[in-house]
């Protein structure tokens, strides 16, 4: 429990802030469209990282700039097509509804999740880098704080996905959904604003 609690409260702190990743599980949500698809996604993808994170990833990407450059690059470019697609989507009268256009079919959720996460170098600074240093404070017990970390991305995702699901039958008016697909575009924008100018 000692190494759990601080795992658990580090993994929450990095994820809460609304980044691509949650702004897309929120957005699955209210459409109501592979809820549980995009939160288990989202959930072991970060699984997976901390996890190499405390395996020694993030001492790799530290020793080998390039290897975030070139994902920087990739992400700045994702980022910036999905906000023009956030923001052509508040324009246009089929995204004003939960049966929008938004990711409408399994394989466009699993992409579009994949590229949030694994073309996101902010990502990698989180969870790989930071939780993974961190972890290594905790010497035989970093698995533990790995689990709370964990545990704190799954219990984040769940909530914020099927919390908008419940929450949907009071956001359908037209004027909402305007209002969303803009937010999501200026977060998008503003992250790959983010990851390009920022001093790795």
């Amino acid at each position: 429990m000692f190494a759990i609690i601080p795992g658990f409260l580090s993994g929450l702190s990095l994820i809460i802030a609304i980044g691509a990743q949650n702004a897309f599980v929120i957005r699955q949500g209210l459409t109501k469209k592979f809820v549980l698809l995009t939160v288990l996604i989202c959930a072991f993808s970060d699984a997976l990282l901390i996890a190499l994170g405390a395996s020694g990833l993030g001492a790799l990407i530290k020793a080998n700039k390039n290897i975030l450059e070139l994902v920087r690059w990739f992400g700045v470019a994702y980022l910036l097509w999905f906000a023009f697609k956030s923001a052509r989507s508040a324009f246009k009268s089929a995204a004003l509804n939960s049966a929008g256009e938004a990711s409408a079919d399994k394989k466009s959720v699993i992409l579009t999740v994949l590229g949030l996460t694994f073309l996101n170098p902010h990502v990698y600074l989180d969870t790989v880098i930071l939780l993974g240093s961190i972890s290594n404070q905790f010497g035989s017990d970093k698995w533990f704080f790995v689990t709370g970390a964990i545990i704190a991305s799954f219990l984040w995702f769940t909530s914020i996905g099927f919390g908008a699901k419940s929450a949907s039958r009071f956001m359908s008016r037209p004027i909402f959904w305007k209002i969303l697909d803009s937010l999501i575009a200026v977060i998008m924008l503003s992250i790959a604003a983010f990851l390009a100018f920022y001093d790795f």
